[in-house]
C-alpha cells in the first residue's frame, strides 16, 4: 500500500499537468458503473456516480495537497466555495495525465483504469487500480475538517512529536505493540508497515514492545527516525515492492534501500531476519540490531 513518500510523489508529480485546469467531464469504467449499480462502493464512495459527476464538473483544480495517505484535491466552482475531493490510492492505484488511455505506458494500469477526468488543457488525469481497493470521496467544507481533525499532524511540522507523544499516553494506545501504534494515522500521518519496520530498525527498538513500557527518550528517537525514514523514502522516490508507480509511470528505488522489511538478512549487521505478525501486517525485524 502506498505510504507518505509514495502518494507525495504522486501529488508532485500531477501537480505541473492539472493544476489551474478545469475539470470538463468524468467518465467511470464499466467496473465502477457495474459495481455501484449492484450496490458495491467501488472506488466513488458514499455518493452516486451523476451527484460525484455533478459536483466535479466544471470546477477548476486550484490546489493539490498531500494529507497523511490521502491526495486532496480543492476543486473551485465559479462561485466562492471549495469542493474537496479526497483520494485514496488502496493497494494498487495510481495517477496518469495523458492525452488518452491508451497513452498509459504500462500495460496493466491501461487496462484497469476507473476514472477519467477530462481537462480544459486538453489532458486526461486518470486514475487507474488493478486491485480496485483506492477511494474518491466529496467533502464540504465542514466535512474536510472533520477528516483532517481526525489525522495526526504531518510528522515534519514542528508540533508531531509532542502529538505523537501524547497520544502514546492515551488509554486506547498505551498497552498495544508500539508498532502498531505508529501505524495509525492518528497517532503519526503517512506511516504504514513499510516504514514502521525500518523506523524501528532505525531507532533500535523490537516492534512488539508494549507501547507505554518505552521510555520518553526511547518514543522521541523513535520519531525522529519516522521523520528520518519518511524523508529518505521521498528522496529515493517511494517504494515499489508491486505496483507503485508514479504519475510518469517510473518506480521508486526506495525498496533498494531497505534494512529490514521483505529481506532475509539485516542490511545492517547480516542477522537472519524475523517476522512476526502484529496488527494483520508481517513485520520484519532483526533481533541482533533491535531491543
Amino acid at each position: 500500500m502506498p505510504e507518505l513518500p509514495e502518494v507525495e510523489h504522486v501529488a508532485r508529480g500531477l501537480r505541473p499537468h492539472v493544476l489551474n485546469h478545469k475539470i470538463i467531464d468524468v467518465t467511470f469504467s464499466e467496473a465502477v458503473k457495474s459495481g455501484k449499480a449492484s450496490g458495491k462502493e467501488t472506488i466513488i464512495k458514499q455518493i452516486a456516480l451523476d451527484d460525484f459527476k455533478k459536483f466535479v464538473t466544471n470546477t477548476t483544480i486550484e490546489l493539490i495537497e498531500r494529507r497523511s495517505k490521502y491526495i486532496i484535491f480543492h476543486l473551485m466552482k465559479e462561485h466562492p466555495q471549495t469542493i474537496y475531493c479526497v483520494g485514496h490510492l488502496g493497494m494498487a492505484g495510481a495517477f496518469f495525465v495523458k492525452p488518452s488511455v491508451e497513452d498509459i505506458p504500462i500495460p496493466n494500469y491501461k487496462k484497469h483504469w476507473h476514472v477519467q477526468f477530462k481537462l480544459s488543457n486538453g489532458q486526461m488525469m486518470i486514475y487507474s487500480d488493478i486491485r480496485r481497493f483506492g477511494e474518491f470521496k466529496i467533502l464540504d467544507e465542514s466535512a474536510f475538517k472533520t477528516f483532517n481533525q481526525n489525522i495526526a499532524p504531518e510528522p515534519f511540522d514542528e508540533h508531531a512529536m509532542d502529538y505523537f507523544l501524547n497520544q502514546c499516553k492515551q488509554k486506547k494506545f498505551k498497552n498495544k505493540p508500539i508498532k502498531q501504534v505508529i501505524m495509525d494515522h492518528s497517532v503519526v500521518s503517512g506511516c504504514g508497515n513499510i516504514y514502521a519496520c525500518e523506523a524501528l530498525h532505525l531507532a533500535r527498538i523490537l516492534p512488539m514492545h508494549i507501547t507505554h513500557t518505552l521510555s520518553t527518550q526511547k518514543k522521541k528517537k523513535l520519531f525522529k527516525c519516522i521523520v528520518d525514514v519518511l524523508n529518505k523514502g521521498i528522496q529515493y522516490g517511494g517504494s515499489s515492492i508491486s505496483d507503485y508507480r508514479n504519475v510518469e509511470g517510473e518506480s521508486g528505488d526506495m525498496q533498494n534501500k531497505f534494512n529490514v522489511y521483505g529481506l532475509k538478512q539485516c542490511n545492517t549487521c547480516g542477522h537472519t531476519i524475523s517476522t512476526i505478525v502484529i496488527a494483520t501486517r508481517n513485520t520484519h525485524y532483526c533481533e541482533k540490531c533491535q531491543k
